[in-house]
């Protein structure tokens, strides 16, 4: 292939390669603004409602590891297994699947909060704060909290760099896992803006 031959086609893969990044812009602009947009809670309020005061208390029990205080996570998470338990998911109007679901998630975490305060040390009380915070933010997934912006955080090291996430009403990392220790090691994955 002679010279003349290999300008204009090096010429026109240059362009295109120019053309194609300009285009891969756009979507990549259209996902970080979709992951901004507020998704749908389209429940009752009444349940909605409880769903605060629960996460309220989840956030207390949160507060409490961050403090290291097992005391305080132990009235904390009896705290949050009483509205758990009491949350109105009757008022839920879905199919009976996704009920079925939602009540098996609402079952799962009322158990492991009665783990929680079983555990005599503060690590076993943390590992039951994992397991509570998976669920809960799947329940959220499912149902939503109108007006509430929840943000999943996650840090690296917890539990022998194994990792764990936990829920915030806050974009500040204050890490339960570690408390005082390394308060602000850790990172916001998702945030789930509800209208």
């Amino acid at each position: 292939m002679n010279l003349k031959a290999c300008i204009p086609l090096g010429t026109f893969l240059l362009a295109s390669a120019l053309f194609a990044c300009h285009q891969a812009a756009p979507k990549e602009e259209q996902q970080q603004s979709a992951a901004t947009v507020a998704l749908q809670a389209p429940y009752s309020q009444v349940f909605y409602d409880s769903l605060q005061v629960t996460m309220q208390a989840y956030y207390q029990l949160s507060a409490a590891f961050v403090k290291a205080d097992s005391t305080a996570a132990t009235a904390a998470g009896a705290a949050l297994k009483q509205h758990v338990d009491s949350l109105p998911v009757h008022t839920l109007q879905m199919d009976s699947s996704h009920l079925g679901n939602i009540t098996g998630i609402t079952g799962s975490i009322s158990a492991e909060l009665t783990g929680l305060a079983g555990e005599a040390g503060l690590e076993g009380k943390r590992a039951s704060f994992q397991m509570v915070s998976d669920m809960l933010f799947d329940l959220l997934k499912s149902t939503g909290l109108k007006g509430q912006t929840i943000y999943h955080q996650y840090c690296p090291m917890a539990f022998e760099d194994k990792g764990a996430y936990w829920l915030s009403d806050k974009a500040e990392i204050q890490n339960p896992y570690f408390g005082h220790k390394m308060l602000s090691c850790g990172e916001t994955r998702d945030t789930l803006i509800y209208k």
